[in-house]
């Protein structure tokens, strides 16, 4: 993988390609990688969901906010089936110690990180796709009924999970496997204040103002406001979308220092299991 230069921004579609087929050929190879991506979703999903049908019968709030925790846990997914899907195919490279074949290779850093992304959406499709007919099956939930809200926070939770991605993976090629546990965990540290099971407003006033630093915090509040009030809060998604492009950029930033770090320093050469 070349090192970082002006030329690194563009691209090579057919070497983007062959990284992904090859992220495809490991999903097909083992079934236990396909069912995990299905697993966890449906098993959130069912728990979520029959607490909701019982704060339905015992409580008129949230009758009228019929399908609200179903929705927070489908979104709740997107967002970190997302990062982990880049993160995990990530690790592929580390836990095969292919790595370093990488580095020699002609394949751009960009190229690598697009890659990483369009096998996020693979992994999270089939992850998310079954989950969400089930939610229909089970509980009459339809969550593609959002219409084009939905759109924009899936496009809103899917930037943000990349920007987490790209950073942990750089961190990853700075430290070795020694920090392999950011994959798994670090997105469970923004969830409380991401807000994703009740309003921004439950927070304290300085923990509030930490809150609207992050994306997926608009995203939770729009879905919350077209479910309980039946209003699409554009100005929410907006202002998600510009914070969203600010950190995937800095993401990106961050990624080519951490690799360019890890070159200089040889940690290279130290990743695998």
């Amino acid at each position: 993988m070349r090192a970082p230069s002006i030329s690194a921004v563009s691209l090579a579609p057919h070497r983007v390609a062959a990284m992904v087929l090859r992220y495809v050929y490991l999903l097909r190879s083992s079934w236990t990688r396909l069912l995990e991506l299905i697993y966890w979703p449906a098993v959130q999903l069912f728990v979520w969901g029959f607490l909701q049908f019982y704060i339905a019968q015992n409580s008129g709030f949230f009758a009228r906010a019929s399908g609200i925790f179903i929705a927070a846990v489908l979104m709740w997914d997107v967002l970190f089936r997302g990062q982990l899907g880049f993160s995990v195919s990530f690790l592929e490279e580390m836990w095969s110690r292919n790595l370093t074949n990488l580095m020699i290779s002609p394949l751009r850093p960009i190229e690598f990180v697009c890659a990483l992304m369009i096998m996020s959406l693979i992994r999270l499709a089939i992850g998310m796709l079954p989950v969400t007919f089930l939610a229909m099956a089970f509980f009459g939930f339809n969550v593609y009924s959002l219409g084009l809200a939905l759109a924009a926070f899936f496009l809103n939770l899917i930037l943000t999970s990349w920007a987490v991605g790209i950073v942990v993976a750089g961190v990853l090629l700075r430290n070795g496997m020694g920090a392999e546990s950011l994959a798994w965990t670090l997105m469970f540290v923004l969830m409380p204040l991401t807000c994703v099971y009740y309003p921004v407003s439950v927070l304290p006033d300085w923990l509030q103002v930490l809150a609207w630093t992050l994306p997926p915090t608009y995203v939770f509040e729009g879905m919350r406001a077209l479910l309980m009030e039946h209003v699409i809060r554009v100005d929410l998604m907006l202002e998600a979308f510009v914070l969203n492009a600010l950190y995937f950029g800095a993401g990106v930033l961050a990624f080519l220092a951490l690799l360019k770090s890890a070159r200089r320093v040889g940690s290279l050469l130290q990743t695998g299991e």
